[in-house]
């Protein structure tokens, strides 16, 4: 059983940055896929970005340039770094494992909030 544990999310302003974590198990973080998913309120969750075991990427169109996802196998931990945060990327913020660079994995984490407000 994977367990995903993230952290750094938080309130910023408009332009600000910040940095998500999500930590998991040594063997389940060396096989899978990993990624960020976000939900905004009245809206269905969406891909953000997902990188491979063998360090290939995707991203959402629209995050392009902006964010950037990197995975640290000495820590068994996945980033997201956020730069140039608008308020439309207020949203729950949930990091996933398995499944594929297009594709949502069976395992998530419990969702960390980021809210961009001035």
């Amino acid at each position: 059983q994977a367990q995903l544990v993230e952290s750094g999310g938080g309130m910023v302003q408009p332009g600000g940055s910040l940095r998500l974590a999500c930590a998991t198990s040594v063997s389940f973080f060396r096989a899978s896929v990993m990624g960020w998913y976000r939900q905004a309120p009245g809206k269905q969750r969406e891909l953000v970005a997902k990188v491979s075991g063998g360090g290939n990427t995707n991203y959402a169109d629209s995050l392009k340039g902006r964010f950037t996802i990197s995975r640290d196998t000495a820590s068994n931990t996945v980033y997201l770094q956020m730069n140039s945060l608008k308020p439309e990327d207020t949203a729950v913020y949930y990091c996933n494992a398995g499944g594929s660079l297009w594709s949502s994995g069976y395992y998530w984490g419990q969702g960390t909030q980021v809210t961009v407000s001035s």
